[in-house]
């Protein structure tokens, strides 16, 4: 199972502790964890299931390339982080 882990930025608004998940896509794990934790769904992907704007997602390392139906593929000792994208100058 996936490992997904979510930064204190999130864990401000929604608890978000790290949890292990199942999956085959990034889609199918994030799913798992909102069944369990169904605020957090609001924060990290929009009213069409796409990930929201100010949201960043790594997998093992690499940045998320599917914002939209997040079907980048997730092995069995993945390392998912969610996060909110920081902007500014």
């Amino acid at each position: 199972m996936a490992i997904v882990a979510f930064t204190p930025n999130l864990q401000r608004h929604v608890p978000s502790p790290t949890v292990t998940a199942p999956g085959a896509t990034v889609r199918e794990v994030l799913e798992r964890v909102f069944v369990d934790n169904p605020r957090l769904r609001g924060y990290v992907v929009d009213e069409q299931g796409a990930l929201r704007k100010h949201m960043a997602v790594f997998v093992d390392g690499q940045q998320l390339v599917d914002r939209a139906a997040q079907s980048d593929a997730v092995g069995p000792s993945s390392e998912i982080y969610v996060m909110q994208a920081l902007s500014g100058g």
